[in-house]
């Protein structure tokens, strides 16, 4: 994907899509004047659509920010040396600086058990490791509209709470954020603008894929949004609508 302009139409698509980008970055205040952002790359297209977008986004913003990447390659599934280029020649046609960092998927430490939680947080640990390394405060994760959507559903079902994904989330008494600037744009946008930029898209073989609680709360989604269009945006926000009125605010209502 090259920075010099696209035809026309396409160019349309991407500054729309770079608009609901700066519309959640600016909602939750993520990203200021003089700020270093590191983004925390997956090599799916939602991390890569993110990273396209920052970088674009700086030259029609009235502010400065400086952008640096991290790819973690799991020593388990290393990836063929002609992804690895297609991806630093995409980062350096964004003159993003691209960092691949080498690290164990399954690590001693996990004592042979393993879970999406336990590879989130193990990924997590790594990129505050770099983020430190650079003296850098924020980390931008590509989790969209749906992820948000999916999150508050497994919790509500599986964790018998309400709570949800943060589009800014601070880390060691604020020393660190992550930042969510997909927080407001759905899978579907993504996948659009991915069909125009055709990031290289490097995939992993997760061994959870077949049993991924998340993939049967996007198999729901999908289903309710042939009643109700609009049910990705309404449980999304719900947090910001709560009506207390209908709730035991204040009571505890624990199983004994």
């Amino acid at each position: 994907m090259s920075m010099t302009p696209l035809p026309p139409k396409q160019e349309k698509k991407l500054l729309a899509f770079s608009k609901k980008v700066g519309r959640g970055i600016n909602r939750f205040d993520m990203i200021r004047d003089g700020d270093k952002v590191l983004l925390g790359i997956s090599g799916g297209k939602d991390s890569l659509c993110l990273a396209m977008a920052l970088a674009r986004r700086l030259f029609r913003v009235p502010i400065t920010y400086t952008l640096s990447a991290v790819f973690i390659e799991w020593r388990e599934f290393p990836v063929a040396a002609e992804r690895i280029n297609a991806l630093q020649a995409f980062f350096s046609q964004l003159h993003v600086p691209l960092k691949i960092v080498r690290a164990q998927m399954f690590p001693p430490s996990f004592r042979n058990k393993f879970n999406c939680y336990l590879c989130a947080r193990n990924k997590k640990r790594i990129l505050f490791n770099e983020a430190r390394e650079q003296g850098i405060h924020k980390i931008a994760l590509g989790h969209h509209l749906d992820d948000f959507v999916e999150t508050t559903l497994m919790n509500m079902f599986f964790q018998g709470e309400f709570s949800t994904m943060m589009p800014v989330q601070p880390f060691f008494g604020g020393a660190v954020r992550i930042i969510r600037p997909l927080c407001e744009v759905t899978e579907r946008e993504i996948e659009r603008v991915s069909r125009i930029v055709n990031p290289p898209v490097i995939s992993i073989n997760c061994p959870n894929k077949e049993t991924n609680l998340r993939a049967l709360m996007k198999d729901m989604v999908r289903k309710l949004s042939r009643v109700n269009k609009k049910v990705r945006e309404n449980i999304y926000n719900l947090p910001w609508r709560i009506n207390e009125k209908y709730l035991p605010v204040g009571l505890n209502h624990e199983s004994k």
